[in-house]
Order: structure tokens, then sequence, then C-alpha cells
């Protein structure tokens, strides 16, 4: 009995179900919000199934689908809408215009009620990373902000160290670290690495590598000095993250891509018939991979969990330097002739192939293997093989991330968000070490020489944690961010040549770590009795920061005694077998005044350097005990800020922010803002401010000791903190804050309904940039001797004031076209970076006072500063959606670029001066072209500067690592893609 009751209570609620849900027919209307007008190709689909159907042209449609189901309606510029049936048979549809997000309420820059894009009284572009993603080729953050931004810039170093680990990002121009970045208006920390950038200085910058594009719903970029409203680091602006928030849709996609590695036309270049001989077309490389994938969660009382994860794997891209054999060759004449001893007078033989053309008596072939390229072809070795390489380095990628809020209470929510992430690197970096190299040389591990590379495994992780509310008429935020990155660094095909054939070849050469705790409490409150509205804010922040150095397995950073002779005997002399004096590496002999061998006169005690060999781990010195530092500092600020429209079309802003730093004093920021609304769809705003950024601990604290080249001879250097013994001992100041004042003026309008247009210029001073001397030796200050011996050192210091000055232009238009709607965007800045001359205090040098200017800050980071970077940066795009196919254009113009020679030195033409160069501007194209398969699944094939644009090639004379400029759209070439992107 209980069975059939059972059976019959299933059979019940199974007819139940399908009564619930039978099919109907649904028809009705679709048109715009803006002018009622039908909007033809809009997709409809009912959820959770793979069913749907497009408009017509009139804007109707007809679709079958469950009496309870629900309706999704999407279209390119339109809000997406879901709509349930509730069995109703006609169901007509207003959707409403996104593409010209006027009415998206703007974040950054304000803590007022909601602003639009064009209400704030200072320039933010909004870039809605959600939509965007779709279409680009670019997959990273930086790249897809690089491509749609054109104040925003992040180079990928093509090698040099770990330059190419960390894309350091930069607004107008200016320094990364003087750009402040935020995650849903919280600071987000800093890589723990201080790194080379485009702008003439080392920096340490936010990875944004590690943010999954796929987490984001839009970014926002305050284009305007910020330091009184976010404190430290935002005297160029402030970029703010947006997480999405969104539940109940699993979406994602699948990209692969890579570089067809096709040579560019050289016809009208100055590469010499040898190079030309060496630039051939090689194998596509570059391949990249990256899976994406977000979902969320809905609660019952409103809460969200939107979870996404990111996986991204790009392989190296080569793109080798052409130095011809005169000018690099592999060998030299005691390596090619078998002339080199070891310190016990013992001859190496280097050539074997030579002493068996010899032994079998054929005079030809040993006269030929006596030869670079002789023994080249005899080892089956190519000129490229043992060139420097620069490209884009291989990277191994995860990251995951969580936006989470909840309900408390009526009045209050708590809100948590982050990411984990884990990056492996492997870069080019290294100059090749060729077996000439007598000093660097070791025949048991690496007989025709060897190439460097560095590699980086770095985990970051960042959480905030907060409860925002409203208490009364107040509104309150408190919360809590930890951030932190540490980098351990390593390098293979390596040895220390002072250690020999013992020496290991992959080291680890040390680890950098950073973490950043801020505590932020923040209250407002909106009166609308004061004028049209007044808003006032203020809060306090207490931020906890480390940086850390840990040295490297000894190895990596110690001197050996592979080439050092200890005497065996008393008064013994240094001859070899034959009974000549031993040799040193250029193959002199050690003898004393008198032309006699040298003598050691005490056994086991007396020592000499009989072979030179090179100190520490070839190419990038590993961390050492005198580089190893813990520093800690806090810092306290608070902050009031005021906002009142003073009528319904004249609103003027003021802030005021007051930080005290434990390492180096206080200081106080204020900002002043405006605008007026002309008519309602003209405004003019404008914006004074002034701005400070404190050293960062990684610029108070980093030291390290680089070998670098000069005309391909290498040098070993050091950079001295500014507490070392060096820096005091030479007059070397403590570093200072960096202090700023911000100007801008312009106007936002809005014409015909479908075209908004801003414009604003602006000005910004710096005093007291932070920049890094050149390198010092004991001859220009002898006071240096005791301290750095025969070696080379630099230091960080505020070198002088800068200046940069520009124009911005940012305009948006849509409308319908055809079947579809025709979005466009054309944007660029203009810009003048100035440096305004060093500020050289009495140092205790034996200079000039012009060669004391020249040597106290860079000529060629001044030049990379004021003309290293395109001054005019332009970015044109145009997106067209039909029914199930949308297509993006987008034209990139970069402008010139001057590099600057930071050296005299003996040009092409024999004559000695500096190797400037200016570089031509360049346009790249990219396209972008999808297919929707079905509603939730849509195919995307495009391309990055697919016409294959390269740079200039950069000027003989400084041909040795890299053979393009880097500074506009990089060396890589075209790179085309396919994605598979779905929406369920």
């Amino acid at each position: 009995m209980k069975k059939i009751v059972l059976a019959l209570s299933v059979i019940i609620l199974f007819c139940g179900k399908i009564m619930a849900q039978s099919t109907i027919t649904v028809s009705g209307k679709v048109i715009s919000g803006t002018d009622n007008k039908p909007i033809p190709g809009v997709n409809i689909v009912v959820q959770g199934t793979s069913n749907g159907t497009l408009t017509a042209m009139d804007g109707s449609y007809s679709i079958k689908a469950p009496s309870d189901a629900t309706l999704s309606f999407s279209f390119i510029g339109y809000e997406t809408m879901d709509i349930k049936v509730s069995g109703k048979s006609t169901v007509d549809v207003q959707l409403e215009e996104t593409t010209s997000q006027l009415s998206e309420v703007v974040v950054v820059g304000s803590r007022s009620q909601g602003r639009t894009k064009l209400e704030t009284p200072a320039p933010v572009d909004i870039i809605k990373i959600d939509e965007l993603s779709t279409n680009m080729p670019q997959v990273g953050l930086a790249d897809m902000l690089v491509a749609t931004a054109p104040s925003f810039n992040a180079v990928r170093s093509q090698g040099s160290d770990l330059s190419s680990h960390v894309d350091p990002p930069t607004l107008r121009g200016l320094a990364p670290n003087q750009m402040l970045v935020l995650i849903n208006g919280k600071r987000r920390h800093t890589s723990a690495l201080l790194n080379a950038s485009q702008t003439g200085t080392m920096a340490n910058a936010v990875d944004m590598s590690f943010i999954p594009t796929a987490s984001i719903e839009r970014v926002e970029i305050l284009r305007d000095g910020a330091a009184a409203q976010y404190g430290s680091d935002a005297i160029a602006g402030v970029m703010n993250i947006v997480l999405k928030q969104g539940t109940g849709r699993f979406s994602g996609s699948f990209t692969a891509g890579g570089y067809p590695n096709m040579a560019p036309d050289f016809s009208d270049t100055d590469l010499t018939p040898e190079e030309l001989a060496l630039s051939r077309e090689t194998d596509p490389d570059g391949f990249s991979y990256q899976f994406q994938a977000n979902y969320g969660f809905q609660f019952k009382n409103d809460g969200y969990l939107n979870l996404t994860t990111s996986i991204r794997q790009d392989k190296r891209s080569v793109r080798p330097t052409v130095l011809a054999l005169d000018r690099a060759p592999l060998y030299n004449s005691s390596y090619l002739n078998n002339e080199r001893t070891d310190i016990n007078g013992m001859p190496i033989i280097t050539n074997p192939e030579l002493v068996q053309a010899l032994a079998a008596g054929d005079m030809a072939l040993a006269d030929e293997l006596r030869t670079v390229d002789g023994l080249m072809n005899a080892r089956g070795i190519d000129q490229l093989d043992v060139a420097t390489y620069a490209g884009q380095p291989a990277i191994n990628l995860g990251s995951m991330s969580y936006n989470f809020g909840m309900p408390i209470g009526e009045n209050a929510d708590f809100y948590s968000y982050g990411d984990i992430g884990f990056k492996y690197t492997e870069g080019f970096s290294c100059f090749y070490r060729r077996a000439a190299q007598t000093d660097r040389f070791n025949y048991d591990l690496y007989p025709n020489g060897f190439r460097p590379q560095m590699y980086s495994n770095q985990v970051n992780v960042y959480f905030t944690n907060g409860v925002d509310g409203k208490i009364g008429e107040f509104n309150f935020d408190v919360s809590n961010t930890f951030g932190s990155n540490s980098m351990n660094i390593g390098m293979f095909n390596t040895y220390n040549a002072s250690i020999g054939p013992d020496s290991p070849i992959d080291m680890d050469l040390g680890k950098h770590s950073f973490f950043q705790n801020t505590t932020n409490i923040d209250v407002s409150r909106y009166l609308n009795d004061v004028l049209e509205g007044l808003n006032i804010a203020g809060g306090t922040e207490m931020r906890i920061e480390n940086y850390q150095i840990e040295r490297g397995q000894e190895e990596s950073w110690t001197a050996g005694n592979y080439g050092i002779k200890t005497a065996s005997s008393d008064n013994q002399e240094l001859v070899g077998p034959d009974g000549f004096p031993l040799e040193n590496l250029l193959g002199e002999p050690l003898v004393d005044a008198n032309g006699n061998p040298v003598t050691l006169p005490y056994a086991g005690y007396s020592q000499t350097i009989v072979k030179g060999y090179s100190l520490n781990c070839q190419c990038f010195r590993g961390f050492g005990p005198e580089n190893e530092g813990n520093e800690y500092r806090t810092v306290m600020a608070a902050y009031l800020d005021l906002e009142l429209d003073v009528t319904k079309k004249w609103m003027v802003g003021t802030a005021a922010r007051a930080e005290n730093y434990s390492d180096f004093g206080s200081v106080v920021t204020g900002k002043v803002a405006s605008r007026y609304s002309i008519t309602d769809d003209f405004a003019v705003r404008g914006s004074f401010s002034t701005g400070f950024r404190a050293p960062s601990l990684q610029e108070l604290n980093y030291s390290h000791t680089y070998t670098f080249f000069v005309d391909l001879v290498p040098y070993d250097g050091t950079v001295y903190p500014n507490t070392s013994t060096a820096a005091r001992t030479l007059g070397i100041k403590a570093l200072t804050e960096e202090r700023s004042t911000n100007f801008s003026v312009g106007f936002a309008a809005k014409l015909f309904d479908k075209l908004d247009i801003t414009v604003d210029a602006y000005k910004i001073d710096i005093k007291d940039r932070i920049f890094e001397t050149s390198e010092f030796d004991k001859d220009d200050a002898p006071v240096l001797q005791p301290v750095i011996g025969e070696g080379l050192g630099s230091f960080r210091i505020n070198g002088g004031d800068v200046s940069t000055q520009g124009i911005e232009v940012v305009a948006n238009y849509s409308t319908n076209l055809g079947r579809g709607i025709l979005t466009t965007t054309l944007s660029g800045t203009f810009r003048e970076n100035k440096f305004e001359g060093a500020d050289v205090p009495d140092l205790n040098v034996e200079l000039t006072e012009q060669e004391l200017v020249d040597k106290y800050v860079d000529r060629g980071d001044v030049g990379q500063f004021e003309t290293g970077t395109p001054r005019t940066n332009i970015i044109g795009s145009l997106t067209y959606g039909i029914g199930k196919f949308s297509f993006m254009v987008r034209g990139h113009y970069y402008g010139e670029v001057t590099d600057r020679d930071n050296q005299m030195r003996t040009l092409y033409n024999e004559q000695i001066g500096f190797a400037d160069q200016t570089f031509s501007a360049q346009t790249t194209v990219d396209l972008g072209a999808t297919y929707k398969i079905i509603p939730q699944l849509m195919l995307t094939v495009g391309g990055n500067n697919i016409f294959n644009n390269y740079p200039d090639i950069i000027r003989y004379e400084k041909r040795d690592f890299y053979i393009y400029s880097n500074y506009q759209q990089g060396s890589a070439g075209a790179y085309y893609f396919g994605r598979l992107s779905f929406n369920f």
C-alpha cells in the first residue's frame, strides 16, 4: 500500500510539473528606450536552454517557451533584460542604451552622491572590461588598458635582468609609482620588485597580471592628482578596479594565439650586409593560452559570492640581435690556438679539432679551424645560435579571486574580496657570454659560451574585509586590506667563474617580499538642505609596510679561489711546466719589476691572483649579506572631503589630507575642484591640487651588484642605498618625498544625443623627483676607493624638478546603422615632459661642475623621461554589431620617440659623440570578429598589429642587446588569436 501511495505521489508531482511548464508561444516587440524605435537583431534566449531567436526588422519576435520560463533579451549597446513569462503570450520589451555610458555612476574621485563620468569635476575614463574582452586580442588587464586608454601605458620589457617580470603601468607619462591603484576603492599593494621603467627611473609598481580580467566589471581611471583624497602615489591619478557582483551566470573564455614571427622589410634599414644575412624569418613563437571562468552565487538575503579563476601560459618569443662576427666573435686568438693555461701553467685544449687536423697533417683544415667562422662551422654553430636574445618572457600564471557581500542587518553589509595568484616567469635578460671573454669562461662547463637566463617565482595575495552601512544620517565604512607579494629569483645556464667547474649552473639568487596592511575608517553625510546639497566626508587610515631582501645561495654572490695560487713551498716561483712565468687571463707573464717570475715567500699562506675570473653568478649577482634588509614603517593619515552643489549647475569640491610617515616625517596636501553646467549638455570643469609621493621602502632600501656592458665589455657596478657607507662617504643625502602641484581645466559635452566628448588640459609640476645617478668610481671620487675598491657605485637621489603638460581628448559616438548598432571611439593625448634641471649637492668628488651635473642625473634617464615614450598617442576604435555578428577594428597611433645616449662613444663614422636616435611614428591595427554560434557560445578570431608593423631598428652603435625600440608597439610583430566565449 505504501508503495502505491508513493508511486501516485510521484505521478501527481510529475504531472503538476508538466502542467506548470506547459509550452506556449510568446511574441512581442523590442524597442529602444531612447527613441522608441524598433531594434532588429536582438538575441532572445530561454534561460537554461539553447532555445533562442532574433528580432525581425520591425523589432518583432516569436518564440516557444515554458509558461514559467525567463526570457533574456540582449543586444550590443543595450542593457541586458531578463523577463519572466508568467504565462503571458505577449511580452513587449524596452531596452536602454549603455554604449554612451552617460548614466553610469563613477566611484573614483568623489565621495558624494553618485555622479556620472560627464558630471565629475575631473576627467574619468570608464572602461567596461567585461564587454570589451570578447573582441579584444589582448588578454591581460594592463594590455587591455593600453589598447583603450591613451593616457595609460604599460611596457613589457624585451629583457634586461628582471624588467620583463613585471609590466609597470604608468599614467600621463609619469612614473609607475606615481599612479595609485584601488580595488573597489581600497588601496592595492605594489610588487616587491624595484624595477626599471619606461619613464627614466626604477620604480615599484602594481603587478596587474594577478587580477583576473574575468573578475572585473569595469575600470575607472581618474586622470587628475588625487593625493589629498587618497594619499601618496596619486600624483598622476588613480585607477579604480570595480569587481563583478553578478550571480546566476557561468561565463568565461578560452583564448589561444601566437606570433607568426614574420621578418619585416629591411630594405630601408642601416643593417650591414653581414647583419642582413643573419636577419631571416624564424618559426612562429610566443604561443599563449588562457582559460578564465566566472560564476556568481545568489543568497536568499540578497547576499552574493562571485568567483573567478584564471590560468594562463605564455611561451617565449625570441628576437635575437644580429651582430656580425666582426662585432661579436665567439672565440679569440688564444682560444683558437690553444694558448690558454690554468693557474699551474698547464695548457687548456680549447680547440681539439685543430689538434686533430694537425695530427692528420691537413694544414688547409688547420688554417680554417684557426678562424672564428671556421671553428663555428666545424661545430655546427650559427651566429644566431650564440646571439643575445630579447623577446617576450615565458609565463605560467594562475590566479583566483572572489567578491562577497552579505547584509548583516537592516542598515549594514559585510563585504570581502580578494585574490591569490602564482606566477613563474622565465625571461631573457643577459648578454650571451662568449668564449672569447676569458674572465667568464670555463671550457668544462660551457666550451662555446653560454646564455644566462633569469626566472622568478611570485606569490601574490590580496584580501579586503569590511562593513559599510548607515547609522542615522551618517554613512560609514570600516575596512582592513592586506596585500603581499614575494618573489624568489633564480638563474640557470650560469655559473660563478671564480669557483670553476664545481660551480652550480642553476642558482637561487635571493628573495624579495613586500607586505602592506591598511585599515580605513570612513564616515560621510549628505545634507540636502544646504544650498543644493552638501556632502561631508572624513576618515582616518593606518598603514603598516614591510620590505625584505633575503640572501641567495652562497655561490651566487661569493668570490671563489679558482684563479688564486697558494704557495706550496717557501719562496715558490710562479712558473709553468715549461719553465716560463705563469700567465694571466690576457696571456701576460706574471713578473716583477726586473722581469723575473713572481715569488710567493710562505708556503700555505702566500697567495696571488693568477687568473682574475669574474666573481659571483654570471649576468646577475645573487643578493648577499650586505644586501639583506628587513625594514618596516607605519603611516597615519586623516582627511576631510567636502562637495557642495552651490546651485543645480555649479558644484565645488575641496579636500585636505595630513599624513605622517615613521621614516621621514609629515606632509599636508589639499585640492579644490569645480564644475559648472552652462547648459544641460555642456559643462566646464577644473581643479587645482597639491600632492606628494613618499619614497617607497623599496627605493629606500634596495641594493644590488650588477653587470653592464659598454661596447660588449662587461663592468660590475652596485646600487647602494642612501643609508650606506658609500653614500655617506660621497655625500649623498637621504631621500625625501616628491611634492607636486596639479592644475587641470576642460569641458564635457553631449551632442546630438549620440556623441559625448571631453577635452581636458593639465600641467603637473613635481619637485625633487627620484632618479638614479650614473656610476661613480675611484677616479671620480677617490674617497670611495676604501669603500668600493675597483667597483662602480650608483645611488638613488632626489635629482631635480620635472613637469608634464598636455591635452587629452575623448569622444564616443553611437548610432543605429542598418540592422545593427555602430559605436565609435576616438581618444588621444598630446603631452610634453620636461626636466627642469638637476639639483646637485656638494659631493666629495674630483670632477668639474659640469662633469658632476652629467654624472649626478644621467643624460639617458632624462631623455627617457622627456622623449623616451610617445608624446602623441591616439586610439580610434569602431565596433559594429548586427544579429549574431559583431566586429571590432582599432587603430593605434604612437608618436615618435627619441632615445638619448648616456655616454660618449665612437660612432659608425669614427667620430666621437652621442648615439642619439629618433624613432619614427608608428601605427598598428587590431581586429576582432565574433560570431554567436548559439546564444550561450561565441567564437572570436582576430589579431593585434595585424599588418605586422615593426618599430625602427636601433642604430648600429647601440645594436647590442636589442634590435628594435620597445617603447611604441614593441618588437614582437603581429599576433593572431582565436577565442571561445561561453555564457550560461
